[in-house]
């Protein structure tokens, strides 16, 4: 796919999934705004990466709980570029239980702003760009946290202020399909556990999850795996290129793991 002439918002791109949606957009050709704001010590590895893939691309540092940076970051897309193609949402609080200290006040605000609220921010900062375009994208990542909440194996690994966050981006997605229609498309990716989000590669599943509940988790999922950041790029490309009838839907990439607490029993003889 030659996608030279798109313009693309990725959220988050320092590592992880966000790096590697921004990665496989630069592969195809697509003009990149990228933020990050923690994790500094990866930001030369960042920088080094987007730099080999030799696609235009602009690297922003930026707390997306403040509005004035968000602010920021439109008026640098709308003088260089005037349009937006492309939002990839994918800001969050990890959502851990224990790994950031006691569940007090203090981490329940940092769950919403992050999860929710900067997501809200950044679409309304952004609506006028994509309405721009010809044909635009919104991508809002969320997590199975929504429906799950902190209940089973999944109170490992979502608090309560996460579940609760991550419940709200549905309702957004739905009335930004409505607000974008017909020519800016809003669906949700809805992720289960994966690699450097919620799995490996994350403090929580390196430090503080046993074997035991490491195993727990896995056997809850029907794939019996957790998920690849190709996992995840897989099916947001999908949602961004090969879905054109795709808007106000929420994708649910978990593996099953939603579904993994159930078993199927036989079928009834019944009485007749």
């Amino acid at each position: 796919m030659d996608e030279t002439h798109k313009i693309a918002l990725v959220l988050g791109a320092v590592k992880g999934i966000g790096k590697g949606i921004g990665l496989a957009l630069a592969e195809r050709g697509v003009k990149l705004i990228l933020t990050r704001h923690d994790w500094e010590d990866a930001f030369d590895r960042m920088e080094a990466d987007f730099a080999d893939t030799g696609a235009e691309h602009h690297i922003l540092t930026a707390d997306l709980r403040q509005i004035d940076q968000v602010s920021r970051i439109a008026d640098f897309i709308r003088k260089r570029f005037g349009r937006l193609d492309i939002l990839v949402n994918n800001i969050e609080r990890g959502g851990w239980p224990a790994v950031h200290g006691p569940y007090v006040e203090e981490q329940w605000d940092l769950e919403i702003e992050t999860t929710l609220k900067a997501k809200r921010w950044v679409f309304d900062a952004m609506f006028p760009l994509l309405k721009a375009s010809e044909d635009a994208v919104v991508v809002n990542l969320s997590s199975v946290a929504a429906i799950t909440g902190r209940s089973g194996p999944a109170a490992l690994v979502f608090n309560d202020g996460y579940a609760a966050a991550n419940k709200g981006i549905q309702s957004l997605t739905e009335t930004w399909a409505r607000m974008g229609a017909p020519n800016v498309r809003v669906n949700e990716l809805m992720l289960g556990l994966f690699e450097t989000r919620h799995a490996q590669g994350t403090r929580g599943w390196e430090q503080v999850l046993t074997v035991a509940e490491k195993q727990a988790l896995v056997d809850h999922t029907l794939a019996g795996r957790t998920g690849t950041i190709e996992d995840v790029v897989k099916a947001c490309l999908f949602m961004i290129q090969d879905a054109p009838y795709l808007t106000g839907s929420v994708l649910r990439l978990d593996g099953g793991f939603v579904l993994g607490g159930e078993n199927v029993p036989p079928m009834p003889r019944g009485v007749l």
